[in-house]
């Protein structure tokens, strides 16, 4: 974590450099990476909207995140709300943080620059509780929400667009630190 800095980021300004990272660690098309931009534009004009970012000294974005706080009428809270009222979860859906986006760079990941933006993040946020949703395996990404406190609160939630089922979290916020 020596080579970054964890901080709040214009991630409208460095979209493609945040859209870059995310191809990398999480595969995807220009297609999709096209798609995608829009998206996050659209998303950081919410009210509440936050972005952090780790950079290196010469600029580079390591990793960022983004989220806002949840609204019940925006697309995703809409798809996952029925899988939260089957589970008796769907409170979660009120007063809460959404992260909309964490992603790291392959060649930064495992140097906790993960744990760093998302509790800069939720740290920031007004909301009592953070919710996420992750694909729905056990890898990197699930053990990290786990050691912050997140919970499952649905699983094999289907999105229209994702091949693969997700689970939704949710923790209380603060999140918890290291000893």
């Amino acid at each position: 974590m020596d080579d970054v800095v964890i901080g709040p980021v214009d991630l409208a300004a460095r979209v493609d450099d945040a859209l870059a990272v995310q191809a990398l660690a999480f595969g995807l098309t220009e297609d999709e990476i096209a798609v995608r931009r829009h998206i996050v534009l659209r998303h950081l004009q919410n009210p509440g909207a936050l972005a952090y970012g780790a950079l290196t000294p010469e600029g580079r974005l390591a990793g960022f995140v983004y989220g806002m706080p949840n609204d019940r009428t925006h697309w995703w809270s809409t798809v996952v709300q029925p899988y939260l009222v089957r589970e008796g979860n769907v409170s979660w859906l009120d007063d809460s943080f959404v992260i909309t986006e964490l992603h790291v760079h392959p060649g930064f990941q495992s140097r906790g620059i993960g744990r760093a933006l998302i509790t800069a993040i939720t740290d920031a946020a007004d909301q009592p509780r953070s919710i996420l949703s992750a694909i729905d395996v056990e890898n990197p990404a699930r053990s990290l929400y786990r050691t912050l406190g997140y919970q499952d609160l649905a699983r094999r939630v289907h999105f229209p667009s994702a091949a693969k089922p997700y689970a939704v979290m949710g923790a209380p916020l603060p999140l918890p630190r290291p000893n």
